[in-house]
């Protein structure tokens, strides 16, 4: 199957439906505090995507049972939400929202402190969030492929830390998922031409000790094996001729005792 490219009326309903999804992403956001449970934020999500006149895209995918994938500590992604788990003072958490606007995808995902955390997982939070950021610069028409996963992990090693092997970005648009697979480990000048028209995401997935994971029998739940903490950081791209523009932008936000770390896209 050959790479969607988009132009035209496209573009725009892309960028309302990242602009869904990173709304949804803020109103949880602003709501996240010890005691809150997953399965809260779960719902909502369901609320505010309607609210916005999406749908949740993930809910339902391949099975998956829930409208957002909350990933928790050691949960590398995909958690999902549950009543029984509550956050506490202490928490790194990853929530990963991805909206259907009328027909279009938008996808982002964010990591958040809960209450005061521990330096170890300021860390990788803020790691995470600088190799997404500096996969997305070098992200144009004419670069290759392969230039996201060196950036990304050449930065992620100078700072003591692992990117995840098994899970990358993708293509997307009138399908959540879609070619390209975005490797977030490569070699500088391999793989495909990146062209004007494609639309991406980069969402690195980041640990503070070595690379491997398991899925826990749930056939869902991804964890690191060594029990070290992950975080993750996503963003949907339109590639330009230029360089790119992001489809999720996102501002900070802090909230009483919470704070969000999600800095502004580049």
């Amino acid at each position: 199957m050959g790479i969607p490219l988009v132009k035209g009326t496209e573009v725009e309903r892309l960028r309302l439906a990242g602009q869904a999804a990173v709304g949804t992403l803020a109103y949880v956001a602003e709501r996240l505090a010890p005691g809150v449970t997953t399965a809260d934020i779960d719902a909502w999500v369901r609320e505010d995507t309607a609210r916005r006149g999406g749908t949740p895209s993930q809910l339902g995918y391949h099975g998956f049972p829930a409208t957002v994938c909350t990933s928790r500590n050691h949960v590398v992604c995909h958690g999902i939400p549950r009543a029984d788990e509550r956050l506490v003072p202490g928490d790194i958490l990853n929530v990963d929202v991805t909206t259907c606007l009328n027909g279009f995808h938008g996808d982002t995902s964010a990591t958040f402190f809960i209450g005061e955390v521990s330096e170890e997982a300021r860390h990788v939070v803020e790691v995470a969030r600088r190799c997404r950021d500096a996969g997305v610069a070098v992200v144009r028409h004419g670069a290759k492929l392969g230039d996201i996963g060196a950036a990304i992990d050449e930065l992620a090693r100078s700072e003591g830390c692992s990117v995840v092997h098994e899970f990358g970005g993708h293509g997307i648009g009138r399908s959540m998922h879609q070619p390209p697979h975005v490797p977030h480990v490569g070699r500088k000048g391999t793989g495909i031409t990146l062209r004007s028209g494609m639309v991406l995401t980069i969402e690195p997935m980041v640990n503070l000790g070595r690379p491997e994971v398991r899925v826990l029998p749930d056939g869902w739940t991804v964890v690191t094996e060594d029990g070290s903490l992950s975080a993750q950081f996503e963003h949907t791209l339109l590639v330009t001729r230029e360089g790119c523009e992001v489809l999720t932008p996102w501002v900070p936000a802090v909230r009483g005792g919470m704070h969000a770390v999600a800095l502004a896209s580049p």
